[in-house]
């Protein structure tokens, strides 16, 4: 597909202009290296970028609604921590008085959240955008249900996040799995409500020429409105089961166990679709089809169908599972990888009256720690997190190939009080604008959710050096608060690259404590843990909205040596020594455990 075809699709006589890549911030630039000491593959190891390689993710919407507020938040993980015999009484107090019903598996990092939170809401659309997805489908397949405060919530935020320069996954649903009368209701109203007006073009996820859907065109009807759906959409309708495979060549699939199929087999014999699972709710007393994930011996984290259980009490963390579907869905080679999946968190208690075989209950699709399947960084796992996320982000490179690293400006003095003196130095480290918004936005049940961490906007940075000095740039959107702010604008200095020296690997920490004097104090780690010695104060300078100093390279040990760093800009840092802050407090450039590389030649 040449350039211009990507970037305007023509659908009955409509045009679906999309950004340039190049007005969007490439997170192939960034290094990142999780809890584990697993780095993210870089460009030497995922090599070019592959323009017809995508990944969907499988994402839900169905966290909304008007909650009890005097029900508590319920979590599996705490109540068989702290009363394991419920998991053999359905009626044990610690499951409360509402049943069936809603449990989570696990608290999100973000809390508890309702998917109409703008707040979470754009951290996901950043989150996702970083880890190169393309795509979010959509859980639609329960009911009629479309859960449309949400995604009109979701398509609203994740518009302004694509206009402050986030590349946004595109948007699908996915209906029920088969073509039944409560599908055809949800296809009917989702097209009246935001196709066919045409709202949020610039979200749709378009493929083969049309949006997309994963649903059934079965049983739609000869009336215009009916015809005029047929035509409209690329229909992909969902397989459901885990070993079976596609029972016509027009459906895709959403989970299966590995070696997993290929979907929609083209005349050149190549596939368009694979799935790829973090872990299946399936296991041997169901012969692989779906089943309770509390069932002895499913198909969870810690799983390989090659190497059975990992068997290292914390296995769960490591992704067997997830890494054997993504090396058998490379083996299928398709156009598109669907991830399973995002955010589920919720499962509902079913006793065996409701057709689940668990025993004396059922957890269907998340369970605990080892049978879930949700990447999105949880709290439950401390700074352990997001290891899901990184190995989502490793794969997807390695599928869809990257972006080379930006050749670094030449060597050149920077005076620190002129600000013409880095008019050409390159690259431009840019990060996204819009960020620090305030969250006020009720959670599920009793939970209930404020963030007003949210200060300076940090928009984009430089690097430049002589035989002396690193020099150290930085700007946001409008002018910057008073450095005796707490925790203003500090910078973070990976100066060898390697996390098992310094805080996360970070060795050298500026601005940790306030400017005194006009100078920046420099410090250096003590013991990889969170606690700096002071090493130096150096002068900085600001102009409104800019900030600039400079460091010796013998403070940064990098006296001699060609400068090959990692750094990261934060303002407003609310737990000091929890790296998971990066995620939710304040503003940091660029996000999570990523790094802006500057590597002299």
């Amino acid at each position: 597909m040449n350039k211009l075809t990507r970037n305007l699709i023509i659908l009955s006589g409509l045009a679906f202009p999309t950004m340039l890549h190049a007005q969007f911030i490439n997170s192939d630039q960034w290094a990142m290296t999780d809890a584990l000491g697993r780095k993210a593959s870089g460009y030497e190891t995922a090599g070019d970028k592959k323009d017809e390689k995508f990944v969907a993710m499988f994402y839900w919407t169905w966290h909304q609604g008007n909650d009890d507020t005097t029900y508590q938040v319920k979590n599996i993980t705490d109540i068989v921590r702290e009363h394991p015999e419920a998991m053999k009484d359905y009626n044990h107090p610690a499951w409360g008085t509402k049943r069936p019903g809603f449990f989570y598996w696990e608290q999100p990092l973000f809390g508890y959240y309702k998917t109409t939170d703008p707040w979470v809401l754009r951290k996901h659309a950043e989150m996702l955008a970083d880890a190169g997805v393309d795509a979010v489908f959509f859980d639609c397949t329960n009911g009629s249900l479309t859960w449309q405060d949400s995604y009109e919530a979701l398509l609203r935020t994740w518009d302004q996040a694509q206009r402050d320069g986030v590349n946004v996954p595109k948007i699908a649903f996915m209906l029920p799995f088969g073509p039944a009368p409560h599908s055809l209701i949800s296809l009917r109203q989702l097209y009246k409500d935001l196709y066919k007006p045409g709202r949020y073009k610039n979200l749709w996820f378009v493929w083969k020429g049309k949006p997309c859907i994963m649903g059934y065109p079965d049983n739609l009807e000869d009336s215009q409105t009916d015809r005029e759906i047929a035509s409209f959409f690329t229909f992909r309708p969902g397989q459901p089961d885990y070993v079976d495979g596609p029972k016509r060549n027009d459906q895709w699939g959403w989970l299966e166990n590995y070696p997993q199929h290929g979907y929609v087999k083209g005349s050149d014999g190549k596939f368009e679709q694979a799935t790829v699972g973090v872990a299946q709710n399936a296991g041997p007393e169901t012969d692989g089809h779906c089943s309770a994930f509390n069932l002895p011996g499913t198909y969870g984290r810690n799983f390989s169908q090659r190497n059975g259980f990992d068997p290292r009490v914390d296995g769960y963390l490591y992704g067997w599972n997830f890494q054997e579907q993504w090396d058998g869905a490379r083996e299928i080679d398709p156009e598109l990888i669907f991830v399973t999946g995002w955010n589920e968190y919720i499962a509902g208690q079913w006793l065996p009256e409701h057709n689940w075989t668990g025993d004396p209950f059922s957890f269907v699709d998340q369970f605990d720690w080892a049978h879930s399947r949700d990447i999105e960084p949880n709290k439950g796992w401390g700074d352990k997190g997001d290891v899901y996320y990184l190995q989502l982000i490793d794969n997807v490179r390695k599928f869809k190939g990257m972006s080379p690293l930006e050749k670094v400006s030449e060597s050149k003095t920077i005076r620190i009080n002129k600000w013409t003196d880095w008019d050409n130095v390159t690259p431009y480290f840019k990060h996204y604008k819009g960020n620090t918004l305030h969250r006020d936005h009720r959670g599920r049940y009793d939970q209930y959710y404020t963030n007003t961490t949210g200060r300076n906007d940090i928009l984009g940075a430089k690097v430049a050096r002589d035989n002396e000095r690193l020099y150290f740039y930085v700007e946001t959107v409008d002018k910057l608060t008073s450095p005796q702010d707490r925790n203003w604008m500090m910078l973070f200095i990976d100066t060898d690259r390697n996390k098992a020296t310094g805080w996360n690997g970070y060795d050298v920490i500026v601005n940790r404590v306030n400017p005194r004097d006009n100078q920046a104090v420099v410090e250096r780690n003590v013991g990889n843990r969170w606690e700096w010695e002071q090493v130096a104060q150096v002068p900085f300078s600001i102009d409104r909205n800019k900030l600039a100093f400079g460091v010796d390279k013998r403070l940064l040990g990098l006296e001699g040596k060609v400068a090959d760093i990692e750094f990261k800009w934060n303002d407003n840092m609310q737990e000091n020594g929890n790296i998971m802050d990066f995620y939710v407090n304040g503003d940091t450039a660029p996000g999570g455990r990523f790094n802006f590389i500057y590597s002299a030649p």
